[in-house]
């Protein structure tokens, strides 16, 4: 018997956080977070970390687990996820993954197994010194021109992942790509119900801009600024999210705080509309577009219940 896993997803901004603890006071469910932010100590206004209140009694795994200066990738996030996993198993209930990662997710959901390759120092150097001095647009097309999938997956900005593209097509001769889209096609050891959860565009879009606002009126500015005199700097992964970077770019005077806002909200769209392309190219997902629900709760909490039902999870 495979074991029942349930996966929501969708993305940033959709809604994800309260028809979670819906679902999981229905189904006996206990929460696991695939969000690369979250999982971060005192980084809570931007990330939109669900607080305790919001929880309402319902476990949560993965959240306020490392400190900022630590390094959180999906190798370290399959180990906890798994172990998160494990206990609620034991506890006799539902794992509910939730969170708007799609590759974090896939790694639980097929089991993907992460090849480690022998690393070459001197190239990975060469590859960092090549970001410093020319920029991470510069390695982004250098990415582009080896492994075009790869680098449709992987924004710019992201360094370290670009290197590690760079690196295994150095390496093994193989694209990353090739080698994920292999492991993506693995039957899942469990018996799961992936949901995305979407919504008109447009209004989206509205939900994203207006969160940003409400961040900076929780203090966004003072959050980061105190992540900057704890000594976190852009180079560090947890400094890498939406939110932190351009409001750091701010703060060290290298643009006005309109200009980072601006970039924000154009960076948190087209991050939204990267989670959407990457969803569909998933197999056997249940699409939930609110929508088609009259945007009501209980009429989508409805539908992906006879889907558990349906699938023998509940």
């Amino acid at each position: 018997m495979k074991k029942p896993l349930v996966i929501l997803t969708g993305p940033t901004a959709v809604g994800k956080t309260a028809l979670s603890i819906k679902l999981a006071k229905r189904i006996g469910g206990e929460i696991i977070s695939a969000d690369s932010m979250q999982v971060y100590r005192r980084m809570d206004i931007g990330s939109a970390k669900i607080t305790p209140q919001e929880m309402d009694g319902v476990p949560h795994y993965l959240i306020d687990v490392l400190d900022p200066q630590e390094e959180f990738n999906v190798v370290t996030f399959q180990q906890m996820a798994a172990e998160a996993m494990d206990r609620i198993y034991a506890a006799g209930h539902i794992p509910i993954i939730v969170g708007g990662t799609g590759f974090y997710i896939q790694a639980i959901l097929n089991d993907i197994s992460f090849t480690e390759t022998e690393t070459d120092p001197s190239y990975r150097q060469e590859l960092e010194k090549q970001a410093a001095e020319q920029g991470a647009q510069y390695l982004h097309e250098r990415l582009r021109e080896v492994d075009p999938g790869a680098a449709e997956e992987i924004h710019p900005n992201n360094v370290k992942r670009v290197i590690r593209a760079l690196e295994f097509y150095h390496e093994t001769g193989t694209r990353i790509s090739d080698h994920n889209e292999e492991q993506r096609q693995k039957q899942s050891p469990y018996n799961f119900a992936y949901f995305v959860l979407d919504m008109d565009r447009q209004k989206l879009y509205d939900r994203i801009e207006l969160r940003i606002d409400q961040m900076l009126q929780q203090g966004l500015l003072e959050e980061v600024e105190k992540l900057r005199q704890e000594g976190c700097h852009e180079g560090m992964v947890s400094m890498q999210g939406l939110g932190y970077k351009e409001i750091l770019a701010y703060l060290q005077g290298k643009c006005t705080l309109e200009e980072a806002v601006y970039i924000l909200k154009r960076d948190t769209r087209h991050f939204a509309k990267r989670q959407l392309t990457w969803f569909r190219r998933e197999r056997e997902v249940c699409w939930i577009r609110k929508e088609d629900y009259g945007y009501d709760e209980e009429q989508m909490l409805g539908a992906m219940l006879q889907i558990l039902h349906e699938k023998d999870i509940i």
